[in-house]
């Protein structure tokens, strides 16, 4: 088993003539759209409107095929030149196709029958997508300035974005006299020593110190762009047009928002009894927020055990779940270890076009190793289930995004706590999965409160590093209340966090902790209907996440998002975890 991914299936490398080719292709097929764009009638439309889907099948297999490769290979070498390069240049060419786009779309929003040109083969499936840029079409600008905005991010909010990657990916932190990576200071947080989680946590905050202000230009641009965009288009606001792109409305997210505002204090009660049980009075410090709890049933992990652990666990609930695990740690699908260039964190990033995925991780051999990988293996499934649809059907929404990989670490979590017989063993394995609520519910809702209070101020004021730190040690007071220590907390969460710097995606928080407790809810679905009748709801939910509203498609599986009676449901399983904790901590000395 390699412990580095293959990219083999797009690319040998940047010298490979079907790059080369295929750049070549890519803009060839960019010049297409473009005089396409400049024939356009409304004299027959069924025919303007089979043009323009082919080419841009055409054309979005070789953008996936060519971006793919150059950010795979970027995130594993940050400092790869050939790999920068490729990205510039095919972000480059994809922006010479904006204004054919942004004429497509004003085309196809100005049809004023659309739907009767929907029933033929090559569109019938494109429904959706065909009716929601007709329904966006308010939201467009002028050709040139759809253009304009494209080629600007370039060296804009994208260029902002890279550098915030290239100054943590790069970051060398100083700890116990080595130069460490800051991906393996923070996998430090899970020591089993006190003392090296607290040593750690302190060189990780010392080391943001020098490029903090440098990341905090970084956030400040990308937001006001944000602002500045959504207010051209006429958006009330960046979250207005985050839930238009994520096809959720905003009764769903007030939904879920209040469940979770109403269940903080349950989580506070969690954290203050692992306080207690780790010897503190003024509530947990931040680096004891991962700290082990009782006995592990496995030390640590391997890849190879890894893989036998997941399969094990996921072949009784589906077994193309379990095939599709095997074959991602035999077949190179996943680049395992941390080192100097590698980005921090985890992903998973789909090729449906090649029907596979490739996962990036920053594996140190414990279960949340493991757990992770469960989690963007989920990822990888939900590519599986999507890769049948057209290719302008492939995209999933932020809010769906985080569904099949948090319910595959429900599924794992449950299903070892439950064969566990060993109260210590259970107490640690009940402890892990609390860690990771907390965490889509805390400290998701921290991010939350962050970024909503970032762009709240950015049309008015720069915000530097020592700001940004208040504003991020005020939401984490808000979301763990006197859960943590408000002495011990970690200002510097908006540095290393990449979820802010995007100038096309924002809020990118509240969506897992969508995904969290719509898992949540889903394994009780799990649990009321059986395996027989509920996967094949599943599968086809999560098919039809690409073609349909975050609300149609939790109708699949009779599921109403706009009730909160749902999250709370969903919510209550967490309680009965955490109250189950408490009782058990009494038990085990």
């Amino acid at each position: 088993m390699n412990s580095e991914w293959s990219l083999d299936v797009l690319y040998k490398g940047f010298d490979d003539p079907k790059f080369s080719e295929d750049l070549n292709s890519f803009e060839k097929k960019a010049m297409e759209l473009s005089e396409l764009s400049k024939k356009l009638s409304h004299e027959n439309e069924r025919e303007d409107l089979l043009q323009i889907v082919k080419l841009l099948e055409e054309f979005e297999l070789l953008e996936k095929h060519l971006s793919c490769f150059g950010f795979l290979s970027q995130s594993t070498n940050t400092a790869d030149a050939k790999a920068a390069a490729a990205i510039d240049k095919v972000a480059t060419i994809a922006s010479t196709a904006s204004k054919a786009m942004a004429i497509f779309s004003r085309y196809i929003a100005d049809i004023q029958d659309l739907n009767v040109y929907l029933d033929c083969p090559e569109l019938c499936e494109y429904k959706y997508f065909l009716n929601d840029i007709h329904e966006s079409g308010k939201y467009l600008l002028s050709e040139d300035v759809e253009e304009a905005l494209a080629k600007m991010n370039i060296s804009g909010g994208s260029a902002w974005e890279k550098q915030q990657s290239l100054l943590t990916s790069s970051l060398e932190v100083e700890y116990d006299g080595k130069k460490l990576p800051l991906a393996s200071v923070r996998n430090l947080a899970y020591d089993a020593n006190k003392e090296v989680r607290k040593a750690a946590y302190e060189a990780e905050v010392k080391s943001y110190a020098p490029i903090a202000d440098a990341v905090s230009f970084s956030l400040n641009n990308i937001k006001l762009q944000v602002i500045t965009e959504a207010n051209m288009r006429g958006y009330e606001s960046p979250m207005d047009m985050t839930l238009h792109q994520s096809h959720v409305s905003q009764k769903t997210l007030d939904a879920l928002l209040s469940a979770m505002q109403k269940y903080l204090p349950v989580f506070h009660k969690y954290l203050k009894r692992k306080a207690e049980m780790l010897g503190y009075e003024n509530g947990l410090p931040w680096y004891e927020l991962f700290a082990p709890i009782g006995k592990s049933a496995t030390t640590s992990f391997t890849p190879e055990t890894a893989k036998t652990y997941l399969v094990d666990h996921f072949r009784p609930f589906s077994d193309d779940l379990a095939d599709m695990m095997e074959e991602a740690f035999d077949k190179s699908w996943i680049d395992f270890y941390p080192h100097k260039g590698k980005v921090g964190g985890a992903f998973c990033c789909n090729m449906p076009f090649a029907k596979q995925s490739r996962v990036l991780t920053n594996f140190d051999g414990g279960l949340g190793d493991v757990v992770t990988l469960a989690h963007e293996l989920g990822h990888a499934y939900h590519g599986l289930n999507i890769e049948s649809h057209k290719p302008l059907n492939w995209e999933y929404s932020m809010p769906v995004a985080e569904t099949a990989s948090t319910f595959n670490e429900n599924i794992i979590m449950n299903a070892v706590i439950d064969e566990t017989e060993d109260k210590e063993v259970k107490l640690g394995l009940i402890e892990n999965q609390l860690q990771d609520l907390c965490q889509i519910i805390c400290d998701i809702y921290s991010r939350y409160l962050f970024e909503k209070a970032v762009f709240d101020r950015r049309s008015d004021e720069f915000m530097f590093a020592d700001q940004l730190n208040e504003i991020m040690l005020d939401a984490q007071k808000q979301a763990y209340g006197d859960g943590l220590d408000p002495n011990c907390l970690h200002p510097y969460m908006w540095v290393c966090k990449s979820h802010y710097y995007s100038s096309d995606l924002s809020y990118y928080n509240w969506p897992y902790a969508f995904g969290g407790l719509f898992a949540r809810g889903l394994v009780v679905k799990y649990q009321e209907m059986g395996k027989e009748k509920f996967v094949p709801k599943y599968k086809e939910m999560l098919h039809t996440t690409t073609v349909a509203s975050v609300e149609d498609t939790a109708k699949v599986l009779d599921i109403d998002l706009t009730d909160e009676a749902f999250w709370i449901s969903a919510l209550e399983t967490a309680k009965s975890r955490i109250d189950e904790f408490i009782e058990l901590s009494k038990e085990v000395k």
